[in-house]
């Protein structure tokens, strides 16, 4: 599992959101020019059934080479902050907060996916992202949008707290799609600075939006590019009402149902 050649890709496991893991990994596969050289981390919590999880991935995948790491949510759950949608307050959403310490320390590099994606090119192309010198990770920015609407009044109203974008071009970023170096993580102890804003967010409300916006404090304007083909984002927003919201412009290599219309909910 620590093979350098190898395409990484790291995704949470639970029960409610199997299915939409499964259609991605198919399409993972189905797309890869090496699928044989695919290998999957899965985060599940603690307390799942990961026999269940096992016997499942097994059967609809004989030859997938995995591993299931188990995710002790205690910790985070006391840090947990209600948000605009309960589904975004699950713990294993914050998963990823924790990742180069839940994977080997041998990986050095990994894709992370949510589990409501569908992937219809080349997985390798993806991984294969420059991250320059210092980025810790790649993923699509979208810097059209309000990036200020992410944060409260208390947190621009206050000096200290409003200077923490200074010097950076602070763009939003979706963190369903990303790769990680992982080394560079762990050496600048990326985890710690999230959960201290995530600390901070417990004594006075700063922003409203699950566990995005803790990653926009520390790493916003300091990433790599990617594409935006590689995560249409918001495809699930308001299927429920028979909307959807327009693609990106131009190519597409990633599908990505993030709001509360998942197609298997339907």
């Amino acid at each position: 599992m620590c093979c350098d050649q190898a395409v990484h890709v790291a995704m949470t496991l639970d029960t409610a959101y199997l299915r939409g893991s499964m259609a991605a990994i198919l399409s993972i596969l189905q797309h890869s020019s090496c699928p044989q050289n695919i290998l999957f981390h899965f985060i599940a919590s603690a307390t799942a059934n990961h026999h269940h999880f096992r016997y499942t991935i097994s059967r609809a995948f004989p030859a997938l080479v995995f591993q299931i790491y188990p995710y002790d949510s205690k910790a985070v759950s006391g840090l947990i902050s209600t948000s605009i949608r309960s589904a975004l307050d699950c713990p294993l959403n914050y998963a990823r907060n924790y990742l180069p310490n839940l994977l080997p320390p041998c990986l050095r590099r990994v894709v992370y996916l949510d589990s409501d994606l569908v992937l219809v090119d080349d997985m390798a192309k993806l991984a294969a992202t420059p991250l320059g010198d210092s980025s810790v990770f790649a993923a699509p920015e979208y810097c059209n949008a309000n990036f200020t609407s992410y944060f409260t009044p208390t947190f621009w109203s206050n000096p200290t707290l409003s200077l923490t974008f200074s010097g950076r071009k602070a763009c939003y970023f979706n963190t369903g799609v990303m790769v990680i170096d992982l080394q560079r993580w762990r050496a600048g102890d990326y985890t710690t600075k999230i959960v201290e804003w995530m600390e901070l967010q417990k004594r006075m409300r700063i922003y409203e939006l699950g566990s995005l916006p803790p990653f926009l404090l520390v790493f916003a304007g300091n990433i790599a590019p990617v594409d935006h083909r590689w995560n249409q984002h918001g495809l699930g927003g308001d299927n429920y009402r028979g909307l959807c919201r327009d693609l990106h412009p131009g190519p597409t290599s990633l599908l990505h149902c993030s709001g509360k219309g998942k197609p298997w909910a339907r």
